[in-house]
């Protein structure tokens, strides 16, 4: 799994003008799912992006996790993210999951990042979504779990 991890202040998805998911304070997640993914990548990347050190304590140091703050989290699934550049000028995908594999891993790592009591707000899996949002910091980091097992 790879995600794209930004702290914002704020952020929000819509669909046909539509907000589906709007979040304060927090995280917004853009979640790609490789062809080999399976629960483990799941649990391990939820645990990690809501453990994240990345808040300010009271001293301005980067010390606070998601649970830590109360803050919320925007997950949105984004297949580009195994895009591959490496020849021509035309990205490949042969590396993200199909859509049928990746769904339910969507729907399951949605399941684990709100077991742990944060409140979570979505886009839709395959739909044309437009997300705004305010980078806070600005932080943002890559994170995947190839070569961690």
């Amino acid at each position: 799994m790879r995600s794209v991890v930004q702290r914002v202040s704020r952020a929000q998805v819509t669909i046909d003008r539509e907000p589906v998911g709007t979040i304060g304070p927090g995280l917004v997640v853009l979640l790609g799912i490789h062809k080999d993914d399976g629960e483990k990548e799941v649990r391990w990347l939820a645990d990690k992006i809501v453990g994240l050190r990345i808040f300010e304590d009271d001293k301005g140091l980067m010390n606070r996790s998601l649970l830590d703050v109360g803050g919320e989290i925007l997950i949105v699934s984004q297949f580009t993210l195994y895009g591959d550049c490496r020849k021509g000028r035309r990205p490949g995908y042969s590396s993200a999951a199909r859509p049928e594999v990746a769904e339910p891993l969507y729907e399951h790592f949605i399941r684990m990042v709100q077991q742990q009591r944060v409140t979570t707000a979505t886009g839709r899996f395959g739909a044309m979504m437009r997300v705004e949002l305010i980078n806070d910091g600005p932080v943002t980091l890559l994170l995947d779990s190839a070569g961690t097992f």
